[in-house]
């Protein structure tokens, strides 16, 4: 039986980038104060990825150390609160597996050193073995589209060779396999890939001691990790976007519905240039864009609450932010909570079942933490609903009054979470309770005492109680601009 050891090799080149998985979705539980192996843990980890060393220069201010300046420059990449301590938020993603190259950015895309690319358009690729968790043709079929990622949208081309050295040699192995930076057995470094230049330049290595699969999301989709090691082939080091394909944490994605990420078609046309063959009339799918929360026309999905934290959903991502942080963490929503859904339509917490509820048309999610709780998804009139109601445009959970309001077109619906029956009386109109709000309810929820109506890209502050209207506001007031 295959057994996880810790990663040993040490990485001394930029040149070798690995991909690493996200294995499991992150819990973070507080903790008083780090242990002992925590402390060693974070140390090495700032040691490789941020540059401490034992002589680190002089310290900020009286009372800074290198270890605390360490700490606020990785959490300042990762767009976690920054603290300057081993807090729970830092130790969950110190302890993901990840790529061995320091993080040394902080912005999009981001190439070699100087601008390290191949000098040819048309490369060459061989498959010098195969996995046993694949069939041949699946294989092939694999690297392939993998490589047609790249091609679609430069004019790079590419042909595969049988015998002879190419440009790019693709390879399965386990452990020690040839190149000096040995792989670490099942899940940790799925792969990795050398950067454009002679000899080892261009080649891609795959973990054998992975489950690789066609399309399967039970291990890991040969396509995705060949499509991101050959950006390594090509010139791309890693970008801190986390719905680009060069982010270096493994994420699931539909390999039939794929489109490369707008960041990643910025990074490798920055090299190469755009594909001149691109049909004008039929250009292909539009290659997704993250969502910046800079944006001022910015329309979020849902937004709610989640254990002292606010929690802003925007297609197939959401972003967390801490109420004593301007700095939001964004990530994909399926690294959270694999079995929920994107493109959500509503989301809030209950207070009373300690749950998050997520809608997208018809049907609820709910989830204790990142647990999908048993019986989910079920359908809207599990709450109570009518059955004409086909999807919720917000929810909110009213602290004071302990009931759920759903917003459904300019009406809402009032739901008593305690007897888990929807109110009589209901559906009212909106303009009953909220005064001032003429346009579609996009998004809904409560903080410190104030509902908070989200219309579009602006935001309407109110008093449930008094009915009362306060303020218009930006959408950005609680979900910052994180521009450095």
């Amino acid at each position: 039986m295959k057994q996880k050891k810790q990663k040993k090799a040490n990485m001394k080149t930029f040149n070798l980038c690995v991909l690493l998985s996200l294995a499991v979705a992150v819990h973070c539980v507080p903790v008083p104060q780090p242990s002992q192996q925590d402390e060693q843990l974070a140390e090495e980890y700032l040691k490789k990825f941020y540059n401490l060393t034992e002589d680190t220069g002089p310290t900020v201010r009286r009372g800074f150390s290198p270890v605390v300046e360490k700490l606020v420059e990785m959490q300042r990449f990762f767009g976690l609160q920054i603290t300057g301590a081993l807090d729970a938020d830092t130790m969950a993603v110190m302890k993901k597996p990840r790529c061995g190259v320091p993080d040394n950015k902080v912005g999009s895309y981001s190439t070699f050193g100087n601008n390290l690319k191949w000098d040819k358009n048309s490369l060459t690729y061989r498959i010098e073995n195969y996995t046993p968790d694949m069939s041949v043709p699946e294989v092939d079929d694999s690297i392939e589209r993998a490589l047609q990622v790249w091609a679609k949208v430069t004019p790079l081309r590419f042909t595969r060779i049988y015998s002879g050295t190419a440009d790019i040699m693709i390879s399965f192995g386990s452990r020690a396999h040839g190149d000096y930076y040995p792989f670490d057995g099942p899940d940790g470094t799925l792969a990795h890939a050398f950067a454009p230049s002679s000899g080892i330049g261009g080649d891609a290595h795959f973990d054998e001691d992975e489950t690789f699969t066609f399309r399967s999301n039970t291990g890991y989709v040969l396509f995705l990790v060949a499509a991101h090691e050959f950006g390594h082939s090509l010139g791309l080091s890693h970008s801190d976007d986390p719905g680009a394909l060069m982010y270096p944490v493994y994420s699931y994605s539909n390999p039939n519905t794929f489109a490369l990420p707008r960041d990643d078609v910025n990074g490798i046309q920055s090299l190469y240039g755009s594909n001149p063959d691109k049909d004008p009339v039929q250009p292909g799918p539009t290659p997704p864009t993250t969502p910046d929360a800079c944006d001022s026309t910015l329309v979020l999905d849902a937004v709610t609450n989640l254990r002292g934290e606010m929690l802003f959903f925007k297609d197939s991502f959401f972003w967390r932010s801490y109420p004593q942080s301007s700095t939001p963490q964004q990530s994909l929503i399926r690294n959270f909570w694999p079995d929920a859904p994107t493109n959500i339509d509503a989301a809030y917490e209950s207070q009373q079942s300690d749950r998050i509820f997520l809608f997208k048309n018809h049907k609820v999610w709910a989830f204790n933490a990142y647990t999908l709780e048993r019986g989910y998804p079920k359908t809207l009139t599990s709450f109570g609903l009518p059955r004409t109601v086909k999807k919720i445009d917000a929810a909110l959970y009213d602290v004071e009054s302990r009931k759920t309001l759903f917003f459904v077109g300019d009406k809402y619906y009032s739901y008593d979470e305690a007897k888990k029956t929807m109110d009589q009386g209901f559906p009212k109109r909106l303009d009953e309770t909220f005064t001032g709000l003429t346009g579609k309810v996009t998004a809904a929820f409560q903080y410190r005492g104030f509902t908070y109506i989200y219309s579009g890209p602006y935001m309407f502050e109110y008093s449930l109680r008094s009915k009362r209207l306060f303020r218009v506001l930006r959408n950005s007031y609680f979900l910052r601009c994180n521009k450095y």
